[in-house]
């Protein structure tokens, strides 16, 4: 059915659907939306992860990017995610980048976005979750993704996310330091160590009690990977969520007219599948078991899942596959999981 209605939207603008679906979500997380996806199979405990102080009912999350502005919570949580990860905020709102900004690429099921940190900042965040949380009732694990602000200049990088960390941490069960969008002039430079560290630490400076962790990018090199895995356990942060959108275009079954045409941004979907894997594995060689990690990148089905999980990923995110899979992702994935009894 979801395939029908997908038939139709894609010939409409990828924004103007993205807008239309948050509507959808944000209709799934009021009390009737609840109660009509209300599902009497019961989650099984086997799927539960304890990982950065809390409880998460299953490992599957949505990745930073869905919902910016934590305005359908709710509604993600309805359709089956254990965790949703809003944002990136920035310090201060900002527009984000000129459209058209967001493009499809149905043959490889993959998006290419350079949306650009498009938010309502980090006030208006913290304010709508503060009354998420005292309005009452289950929600999901809840992590903040934040960033700097397109005209702050890389040298005082420090200033927005310690902004961001004061304002965010006290809302949030965990914050993703994320240096590696390839949509924000210059900060993709900040994974260096030397621009990286003083980040980190300045974060965990001001994160008090709410568990901190580093996004990075696919296209980082081994070797640098394990440089970031080298900070992160001398600066004892939670853990590294791998890994943002790629810059890469290699291997795609679009053509590369098609392409081109669509421009500059991140590619996510289908094709960062292996270099997904790749940077895990690479992560796991020298990051203890203790230290979370989040895995993201071309996840699709219960099997992907399952094999990340088996390969020393602490929990899953998916986004692009909830476009293609449609609004019952999460809840098939976890049925392919054996997840519900």
């Amino acid at each position: 059915m979801y395939q029908a209605l997908f038939a139709v939207l894609k010939r409409l603008d990828p924004e103007f659907t993205h807008h239309l679906g948050m509507l959808a979500v944000r209709a799934a997380g009021t009390a009737l939306g609840r109660r009509l996806l209300r599902d009497d199979r019961a989650l099984s405990p086997a799927l539960r992860v304890n990982t950065l102080g809390v409880t998460f009912d299953s490992p599957l999350g949505l990745a930073a990017g869905f919902d910016k502005n934590a305005v359908a919570i709710r509604g993600f949580h309805a359709l089956g995610f254990g965790h949703v990860e809003v944002g990136t905020v920035t310090p201060l709102p900002q527009p984000g980048n000129d459209a058209p900004r967001l493009f499809r690429l149905p043959h490889d099921e993959a998006l290419i976005n350079r949306m650009g940190f498009n938010n309502d900042g980090a006030v208006k965040v913290a304010e709508r979750l503060n009354r998420l949380r005292s309005s009452g009732g289950a929600l999901p694990v809840i992590g903040v993704n934040i960033g700097k602000n397109k005209l702050t200049p890389a040298a005082n990088a420090v200033d927005d996310y310690v902004a961001c960390t004061k304002i965010l941490a006290p809302c949030a069960d965990y914050l993703v330091v994320n240096v590696s969008s390839p949509n924000t002039p210059g900060l993709r430079g900040l994974q260096d160590r030397a621009s990286l560290k003083p980040i980190l630490k300045a974060v965990l400076d001001h994160a008090g009690e709410t568990p901190v962790l580093v996004k990075i990018a696919p296209d980082l090199s081994d070797s640098a990977i394990s440089q970031v895995v080298e900070l992160v356990t001398q600066l004892g942060l939670a853990g590294i969520v791998a890994t943002n959108t790629t810059i890469s275009r290699q291997g795609l079954q679009t053509s590369a007219t098609e392409v081109a045409a669509m421009g500059e941004g991140g590619l996510s979907g289908r094709p960062l599948a292996e270099r997904s894997g790749e940077v895990l594995r690479v992560i796991r060689q020298t990051l203890p078991r203790e230290f979370c990690v989040i895995s993201v990148g071309g996840v699709f089905t219960g099997s992907d899942v399952k094999t990340l999980l088996e390969h020393g990923a602490t929990l899953v995110q998916a986004y692009t596959a909830f476009v293609y899979r449609g609004p019952l992702f999460a809840r098939k994935v976890l049925t392919e999981m054996g997840g519900s009894r």
